[in-house]
């Protein structure tokens, strides 16, 4: 499944995945710490969640659970990247986000033992 998250989103969306199920009202306690964001906010963003089969909503306690995993998001949003910025093409990201790192030794090595298990 596929889904697109805006900021506002992913940012209910990383507690969830941090914390696990959560009723509404302490999503909004920790976003209020975490964002300054007040009630309002919170409970429309987590009705857009709902409405994206994103987040299920289970009463009592309007508890909020995650649907979706965080890889999900995660491999959506790098493939949106790489379509958007390199033209679709993986090499180019792959090359680009190579040229921009200081990787040290054991970085090099991990990424060859990745590229070796592809194959």
């Amino acid at each position: 499944m596929e889904i697109k998250l805006y900021d506002s989103e992913l940012k209910v969306m990383e507690i969830l995945w941090r914390e696990g199920k959560l009723a509404a009202g302490d999503l909004a306690v920790i976003l209020k710490q975490e964002t300054g964001w007040n009630r309002n906010t919170t409970y429309t963003v987590i009705k857009k969640l709902i409405a994206k089969d994103a987040v299920e909503r289970t009463d009592p306690g309007f508890v909020c659970t995650a649907l979706i995993a965080k890889e999900q998001v995660q491999t959506y949003e790098t493939k949106e990247l790489i379509n958007k910025m390199y033209g679709g093409s993986a090499e180019l990201f792959f090359s680009a986000f190579l040229n921009e790192k200081n990787l040290s030794k054991a970085d090099i090595d991990k990424l060859k033992q990745i590229v070796e298990s592809l194959r």
